[in-house]
């Protein structure tokens, strides 16, 4: 099953790599890229650009894991029923690695969050609205996007844990390791593309949604 691991992560990959900010950006002569926090995801195009380009890019970046995911599902569905819930978190991992580092804009993409809440609703919908009620509660509450990130990448992975455990997921107890392995690296891949943030976040220096960023 190897083959159809990279298969997977290549399926994601690809798709993945469909900037949504960037494109919509371009069509609108910017370069998503060199405006406010110089990433390429949700959050900056909607501070730069406006509602209905954040919506279009959250969109578009959640859309292609959910691409991914259903290839894969639809590709190995019967050759591999009992571990094809594992090969979707690998394609969905694959969109988050082509979002985050697009080989076309020299590795410059964004933080991938859009994407994993795309694979969440592929893969493991139902850690999905208590992901969503974190996020809304902790920008609500708080005013930082960064943070409802971070909580929504810590609490997916706490969610399949519980629901494995308790035998909710669609994959084999051979494969549960595997399955908790994989999730894992989207939390991990999430932080590490929000270290910045969570270093602002502990000196009180992190931007609140709203608001103009701090020089």
């Amino acid at each position: 099953m190897m083959v159809a691991r990279i298969l997977a992560l290549a399926a994601g990959y690809f798709p993945g790599m469909f900037q949504t900010g960037y494109i919509y950006g371009k069509l609108h002569g910017i370069d998503i890229r060199t405006q406010g926090s110089g990433n390429a995801g949700t959050t900056n195009t909607l501070r730069v650009l406006g509602w209905k380009a954040g919506a279009v890019t959250f969109i578009g970046d959640l859309c292609k894991a959910i691409l991914a995911v259903v290839i894969i599902h639809l590709l190995y569905r019967e050759r591999y029923p009992d571990a094809v819930g594992v090969l979707e978190l690998y394609a969905g991992f694959g969109a988050v690695l082509g979002h985050n580092f697009p080989f076309y804009l020299k590795f410059q993409g964004g933080k991938g969050i859009a994407c994993t809440s795309g694979m969440i609703l592929a893969v493991c919908p139902m850690a999905a609205p208590f992901c969503l009620l974190l996020f809304i509660g902790a920008v609500v509450i708080t005013r930082y996007v960064s943070l409802g990130s971070i909580l929504v990448v810590i609490a997916f992975l706490v969610q399949v844990i519980v629901f494995g455990q308790l035998g909710y997921l669609s994959v084999a107890e051979g494969y549960r390791l595997e399955f908790y392995v994989v999730s894992a690296c989207f939390t991990a891949m999430g932080l590490w593309r929000h270290r910045a943030n969570i270093g602002r976040l502990l000196r009180g220096t992190e931007n609140k949604f709203g608001m103009k960023k701090k020089s």
